[in-house]
């Protein structure tokens, strides 16, 4: 039933408490389809983080049973998907978040952005639900800032004795002076889905085009567009088309939220210096994020 890449995955990332969550995770998706009375199918496929079955409920409710090693992710995504309550996201029925276990809407067909829609026409797409989704976060909110996930850098300087360990220090130097200036000058920090990438958005026959997976946090507007920017992108092709679709992919951003070019690319190459050292500290690939972080540092 536990894909073998998943369970490799578990054991890499969350170590000895992922090995005991492994025991433990038959029993629990056991208790889930008690509990809410689910005919569960097989695992989806290409999963990361979270075992993630499609189903039914006993009334014929075509459901999406999430259960992950508990985590305070899984906490702020119950809490974003509650504040949303269908608006643009996939609707959370019912969870237990502490436990890890989320139980939400199925999104049908669920086509994912990426198969139905490519250049500009996605990225008009994305930012028309970035603007749906956006709101004020209510007052004593769980969800962390755009700062603590930052806090990577000063994992990485902790590390390496104030070093960047195997990353450009130009580069890493760089990318924190420059989230700086960016946190600095922010008109105002707003609840974000804080991964709203081209497979994180699916269509819905009934409501058009809905996100799935957000992480909830709050954060400066130009934050959003980092995960989509790194998304979709023809990894093998030659410098200069790379280019060009980022340039493709700002100009429409800046459009659609009335940002400005140069904000978008300073965030969008802040996030890709940040994936990498997210990506290091996974024990994952990283060079390939680097070299999009080289190529965005030219935008801004």
């Amino acid at each position: 039933m536990i894909p073998t890449v998943f369970r490799e995955t578990i054991e890499r990332v969350h170590g000895e408490q992922g090995r005991q969550w492994l025991v433990m995770l038959p029993s629990l998706v056991e208790e889930c389809r008690a509990r809410w009375s689910l005919e569960l199918d097989q695992p989806f496929e290409n999963l990361s983080y979270n075992l993630v079955f499609p189903g039914r409920m006993a009334d014929g409710t075509s459901i999406v049973l999430k259960v992950g090693v508990p985590c305070h992710e899984l906490i702020t995504e119950a809490a974003a998907l509650g504040l949303f309550q269908g608006a643009g996201v996939a609707r959370l029925i019912d969870h237990d978040a502490p436990r890890g276990i989320l139980l939400m809407e199925r999104v049908s067909p669920g086509t994912p952005l990426f198969k139905l829609q490519e250049g500009t026409e996605a990225a008009r797409t994305a930012a028309a639900l970035m603007r749906r989704l956006w709101r004020v976060p209510p007052s004593g909110h769980p969800f962390p800032t755009h700062t603590v996930w930052f806090r990577a850098f000063e994992r990485l300087r902790n590390r390496f004795d104030g070093g960047s360990g195997p990353f450009p220090s130009e580069l890493v130097a760089k990318a924190e002076h420059t989230f700086a200036e960016l946190d600095t000058s922010s008109e105002g920090n707003i609840l974000l889905h804080g991964d709203l990438h081209h497979a994180n958005i699916l269509f819905s026959e009934k409501r058009e085009w809905v996100a799935i997976d957000p992480k909830g946090i709050v954060g400066d507007p130009g934050y959003e567009i980092g995960p989509f920017m790194l998304n979709q992108l023809p990894l093998n092709s030659s410098e200069s088309v790379m280019i060009e679709i980022f340039n493709g992919r700002l100009s429409i951003f800046s459009e659609e939220l009335q940002i400005s070019r140069e904000r978008l690319a300073r965030w969008a190459f802040c996030y890709a210096v940040l994936s990498a050292l997210w990506d290091f500290e996974e024990d994952a690939e990283w060079s390939d994020t680097i070299r999009l972080a080289l190529m965005l540092e030219r935008f801004g």
